[in-house]
């Protein structure tokens, strides 16, 4: 029947305008045409008629319940409290930091000294005022971090998003006067990369015009381009295929700034990255490296590596099991392991200082840091006395010197800041967040629910701690389970305010394909093996509705990106657990999601939609090809965004309306900037979050 609704809808939709501006559109899943191609033209007329009309149809719906202006207000007070804590980085030997408030939606990039960040309210030296200069430049312009020139960070090359996308243009700024350097080195806007050589040479992964990118959109090539140079004109160093995902530049600096090795990265697949040496004279050597490797900065004289994949003996040395972090000379290829997670440990990210590497791991998805120095005996480390049953991450850290900043916070324990000496161990607590809701009446408990092979899958439950065990409490299920991320406790101010404080628990999911237990729990859901993410996901709801925690009339879910697949294929494969869903930014037409925005760099996560064999495991669960008449799905809140430039907005769309067209209930509400994380100001937020507790709170608590 399906396929008939399709074929007749198609016949009509493909003989109606607006349907040639959408390029590339493979055969469809059933052998007919895609109904709704028409809505991947992001920015066309009638595209973006039939996103108005749906705004206005789920803002009567969410924005007209009296409970949105109170949560509205609520997380505004949230996002622009002025105690929030300035997320701080290493500039130049100072502290930098970009700061949103009401009155500066943009943003301020600022600068401080380390010893008046330390006090409750330090003063603060403006380098760019990001609202100032969208209003000068007319364009919604977002700071999205800046590449400055070691040692003195004087010179930065810095990366501003139009309307929050991933695409930047990048502009040369000179920290001490101040301002933009007048001639000075300008990239137009693309997904580009570029690091310093020296003063008047970097090297830039850019769109350099037709040929020059891959087929996921991001560079194919690295070109050096000197001062005043045109860089469509400037030598290319490195050239890659067309099928990578990317190429990028790398250069790593010793702890006096001087540049110590020149890297170019090579991106096969997502996970997978062929590392070259360039020397001076513009040869390239291959590095003895695994292809699943992550590099974390330059230490010792040596690379420090995270291998995602086992490394056998070699001539590189001993073996290294997989998901270990190693020292590798970037001349000979020698390795040396610096650490082996064991089966219920994680290794996140390591983090170069002056004398140390500071890792950050996870010990049965409790956050843990340790600090290593290098040896005559090998690498010893030592344990930072910081919060347990926390999640721990390094802010920044000053390659410098010694000194780092730390992040502790739980569910329930407001975010403190920690100023750490590396070289001795210390670390000192020196700012936190004030609580911003009333966590008195909750606890937090780790479980496991047993998934439909046999494997334990953590998850966390944040409740009241007088609960009735009556299956009548709204619960708020949130999962991820892709690229090796992990999803840890952290503190939600806007869903304490907005959801425990009246009563609603919340589960976070620890399901395969993320990276709580390392790299073999993220393998362990990949390509082919993908169900066993939405099995893990199932069997935690389950077990809720087992333990008469909660029931499918109160139970609803959230999830974005990679985790809208997750829930989209969850209310097609188990309509009867749930009774809500917010899908957000979702990724979710899966037969298509490789000629859409970026999606071919993640064909090493999902398969290849385009190759029948893989074709096969994606059509089984792609929520859009299975999608039935006749079926009671819960009435899902589908989100995303116009200018998202990572996930096409048209996943979002083309679910919602073939929900609508097989006469399904669904809301459907598309911000139109703010790019894929939709953070780019605090009002946007606000309301993001105030429709996403409103159309909860009708759906589980009314």
């Amino acid at each position: 029947m399906r396929k008939r609704l399709l074929a007749a809808l198609g016949a009509v939709l493909i003989a109606l305008p607006g349907l040639a501006a959408v390029p590339d559109l493979p055969s469809a899943a059933l052998g007919a045409p895609d109904p709704f191609a028409w809505l991947e033209d992001i920015h066309g007329a009638r595209a973006m008629a039939w996103v108005k009309a749906q705004n206005a149809k789920t803002a009567a719906v969410l924005e007209t319940d009296p409970r949105f202006e109170v949560f509205r207000r609520q997380a505004l007070t949230i996002f622009t409290a002025k105690d929030r804590i300035p997320t701080p980085g290493f500039l130049g030997g100072e502290v930098d930091n970009l700061w949103q408030d009401g009155d500066h939606t943009h943003g301020l990039w600022r600068e401080t000294t380390v010893s008046q960040f330390d006090r409750s309210a330090p003063t603060w030296r403006t380098l760019i005022d990001l609202d100032a200069l969208s209003k000068a430049d007319g364009h919604s312009l977002f700071f999205k971090g800046a590449a400055c020139l070691a040692p003195e960070d004087r010179y930065c090359l810095v990366r501003l998003s139009y309307g929050g996308g991933d695409a930047v243009e990048i502009r040369e700024f000179d920290v001490k006067a101040g301002a933009f350097v007048a001639d000075g080195f300008h990239f137009a806007r693309a997904k580009q990369d570029a690091v310093w050589l020296d003063r008047d040479t970097v090297l830039l992964a850019g769109d350099f015009g037709p040929g020059t990118l891959t087929s996921s959109g991001y560079p194919s090539q690295v070109r050096r381009v000197s001062r005043g140079q045109d860089p469509s004109t400037a030598p290319v160093v490195f050239k890659g295929d067309a099928t990578d995902v990317r190429v990028f530049p790398r250069v790593l600096r010793d702890a006096d700034g001087k540049v110590a090795v020149t890297l170019i990265g090579r991106s096969p697949s997502f996970f997978s990255t062929r590392y070259l040496r360039l020397d001076r004279d513009g040869a390239l050597t291959p590095l003895n490296l695994p292809f699943k490797t992550e590099l974390h900065g330059y230490l010792d004289g040596r690379l420090i590596v995270q291998v995602n994949e086992p490394w056998a003996a070699g001539a590189h040395g001993a073996a290294i099991p997989q998901g270990s972090l190693a020292a590798v000379d970037p001349r000979t290829s020698a390795s040396q392991l610096i650490f082996a997670p064991d089966a219920r440990q994680a290794l996140v990210s390591a983090t170069v200082t002056r004398s140390r590497l500071i890792v950050e791991m996870l010990d049965n998805v409790d956050g843990e840091i340790r600090i290593f120095r290098p040896g005559a005996r090998g690498w010893r480390f030592r344990t930072l006395a910081l919060p347990d049953k926390s999640t721990l991450h390094v802010v920044a850290a000053d390659h410098g010197s010694d000194r780092a900043f730390i992040t502790s916070e739980s569910f329930l324990e407001p975010t403190a800041l920690w100023r750490v000496n590396a070289a001795t161990s210390a670390a000192t607590r020196i700012k936190g967040l004030s609580p911003k809701f009333d966590a008195s009446g909750d606890v937090v408990e780790q479980r496991f629910a047993v998934s439909k092979d046999g494997t334990h899958v953590p998850y966390f439950l944040v409740r009241p701690k007088d609960m009735r065990l009556d299956g009548t409490t709204p619960v708020q299920m949130f999962g991820y389970g892709g690229f090796q991320l992990s999803e840890t406790p952290t503190y939600r101010p806007e869903m304490g305010k907005l959801w425990l404080e009246r009563g609603g628990a919340y589960v976070l999911t620890n399901i395969r394909g993320g990276g709580e237990f390392g790299p073999a729990w993220h393998e362990a859901a990949l390509r082919e093996h993908r169900q066993r993410a939405f099995d893990d996901f199932a069997a935690v709801a389950e077990d809720l509705i087992a333990r008469h925690i909660t029931s499918p009339p109160h139970l609803g879910i959230y999830a974005r990106s990679n985790g809208g697949i997750l829930t989209s294929v969850s209310i097609t494969q188990h309509p009867e657990l749930f009774g809500a869903a917010v899908i957000e930014s979702p990724l979710i037409d899966m037969l298509r999601y490789s000629h859409l925005s970026a999606g071919a760099s993640w064909m090493a996560e999902y398969g290849d939609p385009d190759i029948p064999a893989d074709r096969a495991f994606i059509a089984r669960y792609s929520a859009y090809t299975n999608l039935k008449p006749g079926v009671k799905y819960p009435e899902p809140y589908i989100t995303t965004n116009t200018e998202d430039d990572r996930v096409h907005p048209g996943h979002a769309r083309k679910f919602a309306a073939e929900m609508e067209a097989l006469g399904d209930p669904v809301l459907f509400y598309e911000n139109t900037f703010g790019g894929h994380a939709m953070d780019a100001d605090a009002d946007l937020q606000a309301r993001r979050w105030a429709r996403h507790y409103v159309y909860l709170s009708q759906k589980l608590m009314d």
